[in-house]
């Protein structure tokens, strides 16, 4: 993620300015998080050191990273130069990573949370940058044994990347009403749809919806404060759910939760990518896009968290209230023409049920939380796609 500055805050947003402004255009990056498990008990080893030795050598030792515990491991696809590329390069990194977990006696989650682990039992990795995250968050930070999918989107022009950014804080509800996983947590059926979000959201600082900026400089100017008050010391403490990231530089999506399905994480990564590059051609066209207060925006965040696909949430542009596959639908139409152009087209889709509503299915018809989880569990490259 990064560490603390090494030059003054100033040079740095300049030099962030100047990466934006010579960027390519619609680039894109997927990122996984997985649980380390043991495949007999399910529960959270604190292994990921073993796994990133193991690493060592191979075609994935580049594309994995710790994220935080130790019970936990991140891939990535790497830049891809097309939109199109990202299915089959996230096939290959699930499948670069269970080739290499297996002969370790591991297994991975793939939801947003894992259902009872202890997060007192959990280990934070040794690096200067999590010792760092370790001394200014206590408490949050160790509670934040979640998992995610993160989209990277490169964006050409800084003005343009913050537009971006400020058009999809409207449909973050939506991708995360469509990917909620996380219903349990701790042992409880916690009758949310994504804890995950509930967890990581309300606890950490500078995270959820961000504010709408409207441009560049407003936005440098809010991070300039942060350096300046001793808020920050490091860009990637701006740990929203959609924000520009300084040093790649994308467009970061962060919104949504772990998916166990291979087929849902690309049908996911591509609708999020989709939407980011729909919202800069309206910017190009001079489209006009709302601008919804975070008031509002926080109403539909709630409905996501708690209902999930389930629920309802309200359509800020026309006024009304309709279920949320209903709404996910008119967005799918929205952005269908760019997803067709893209090549994507074919993978966006709002499936029957989602991860939560399946899991919470199954517990209700009575099995238990390790059954239900141990459904979802993968374990070889070949229920990758279950």
């Amino acid at each position: 993620m990064g560490e603390a500055r090494t030059a003054p805050h100033d040079v740095l947003l300049r030099e962030a300015r100047e990466r934006f402004d010579a960027a390519d255009d619609f680039t894109v990056a997927v990122e996984e998080e997985f649980a380390l498990l043991d495949p007999e008990t399910l529960d959270l080893v604190n292994r990921f050191e073993d796994v990133k030795a193991a690493a060592s050598g191979t075609p994935l030792e580049r594309n994995l990273v710790g994220e935080l515990i130790a019970s936990e491991v991140e891939i990535k696809t790497g830049r891809l130069p097309h939109i199109a590329e990202t299915p089959e390069a996230m096939e290959e990194r699930r499948g670069e990573l269970m080739a290499l977990v297996e002969p370790l006696g591991l297994a991975l989650g793939a939801t947003g949370t894992h259902p009872w682990a202890d997060w007192k039992a959990q280990r934070i990795i040794d690096t200067p940058h999590y010792r760092r995250n370790d001394e200014l968050l206590r408490y949050v930070v160790w509670r934040n044994n979640t998992f995610g999918l993160h989209v990277h989107v490169g964006i050409r022009g800084a003005d343009r990347a913050v537009a971006v950014c400020d058009g999809l804080r409207n449909v973050l509800p939506e991708l995360l009403a469509l990917s909620a996983s996380s219903p349990f947590v701790e042992g409880v059926d916690t009758g949310l749809h994504s804890a995950r979000t509930q967890i990581f959201t309300r606890f950490f600082p500078r995270c959820g919806i961000p504010d709408f900026y409207g441009g560049w400089d407003a936005f440098a100017s809010y991070v300039g404060f942060l350096y300046e008050t001793g808020s920050v010391d490091a860009d990637t403490q701006l740990w929203w759910s959609v924000r520009p990231h300084l040093a790649f530089p994308t467009v970061e999506i962060r919104i949504c939760d772990g998916q166990p399905s291979l087929a849902e994480a690309q049908s996911l990564a591509a609708f999020a990518a989709a939407l980011a590059i729909r919202i800069a051609r309206a910017h190009d066209e001079g489209e006009p896009l709302e601008h919804q207060p975070h008031r509002l925006l926080e109403e539909n965040m709630w409905r996501a968290i708690r209902y999930g696909l389930s629920g309802e949430l309200i359509d800020l542009d026309r006024g009304d209230v309709v279920p949320a596959r209903t709404r996910l639908e008119r967005l799918l139409e929205w952005v269908g023409p760019v997803a067709d152009e893209i090549g994507v087209a074919r993978l966006l889709t709002v499936p029957d049920q989602n991860a939560a509503e399946r899991q919470i299915a199954q517990h209700a018809a009575g099995a238990t939380l390790a059954e239900v989880y141990g459904g979802l569990v993968l374990r070889s490259p070949r229920v990758l796609g279950r």
